[in-house]
């Protein structure tokens, strides 16, 4: 079975009613990929989801650590000086944006084979890791 990374922006829809249609996908998603124990996330999504949803989801706190507390049930990798780095190579070999490549350079770490993003380019490969849009 492939491990799963999945991008910030997949556990923000998940918690956006503004788009049902996504909020229900990644809902979804994310169910599957928790039953499965297939998913994978970072300290960088956690910090991102955080952000935005305080920011602009204007969430209330205890629905917010609720939701970190849910997400600790994947695996969660650390953000290091090593992954900075290969970020860095990344972001320069594919010529993408740092907090891509930190996605990425996460999702390598992790060995992962699949990110799920809305983000990256679908169908493309990044350092050997196939990127999907569930959308």
């Amino acid at each position: 079975m492939d491990k799963v990374f999945l991008d910030t922006n997949i556990v923000i829809y998940a918690n956006d009613k503004r788009d049902r249609y996504k909020q229900d996908k990644a809902l979804e998603l994310i169910t599957g990929l928790m039953k499965a124990n297939r998913g994978t996330i970072s300290t960088q999504v956690l910090q991102e989801y955080t952000f935005v949803a305080l920011r602009k989801l204007h969430q209330n706190y205890e629905i917010i650590l609720r939701q970190l507390k849910l997400m600790e049930s994947f695996e969660v990798v650390r953000q290091s000086p090593e992954m900075i780095r290969r970020a860095v190579e990344i972001m320069e070999s594919y010529k993408i944006g740092f907090w891509d490549s930190c996605i990425i350079s996460n999702a390598e770490y992790a060995n992962c084979t699949v990110i799920f993003s809305e983000d990256l380019n679908a169908g493309q490969y990044y350092s050997g890791i196939r990127v999907e849009n569930p959308f």
